[in-house]
């Protein structure tokens, strides 16, 4: 059948100098890590995880993820000042890729706001698409956009990284 991996993400923020984020990557209903926030590292849930990639790999993912949470921190902020939205408000994201048997793949992303769906990003387009019409979601659908490069790197990692992954993973976890 076919196999879904998902990376999920809740950040509460609760005020402009403090955020809480906690982050799960799961294939299927397995939890694979979880990001430690207090470390800014990868706690792994399976012990077939880590050897299913080299060490210097990890290390790589590692700093993406804190390069990756400064700078979504930073939008966060940016979007707050410039449309005023009230503290305390909880942002979720969800990336993943479901691998079919003929090895075809579906990936997705999604970003909600106070538990409703805010955007989605079309990964063969490489474009945001609102998922509510709303200022808010306007305004963040045009400051995404404008992040050409991320956009282009997210379409890689979603529809290869991904792939790769889910494929490590199932093997490793059968082993």
């Amino acid at each position: 059948g076919a196999f879904t991996l998902r990376l999920l993400q809740t950040s509460i923020f609760q005020n402009t100098s403090f955020s809480d984020t906690e982050g799960l990557g799961m294939l299927e209903d397995i939890k694979l890590g979880s990001f430690d926030k207090h470390t800014l590292s990868i706690r792994f849930c399976q012990p077939w995880v880590c050897p299913a990639r080299p060490h210097t790999d990890w290390d790589t993912i590692e700093n993406f993820l804190k390069a990756y949470m400064q700078t979504f921190n930073h939008l966060v902020n940016e979007v707050v000042m410039q449309r005023g939205a009230l503290y305390p408000f909880v942002v979720q994201c969800m990336a993943g890729c479901i691998l079919y048997p003929n090895r075809t793949s579906q990936a997705f992303a999604y970003l909600g706001y106070n538990g409703q769906d805010l955007l989605s990003f079309d990964i063969e387009n490489a474009t945001w698409t609102l998922s509510q019409d709303t200022k808010l979601s306007r305004y963040v659908q045009s400051l995404l956009q404008n992040y050409t490069a991320l956009n282009e790197l997210a379409v890689i990692i979603f529809t290869d990284t991904f792939v790769n992954d889910i494929e490590l993973f199932l093997h490793y976890g059968r082993a």
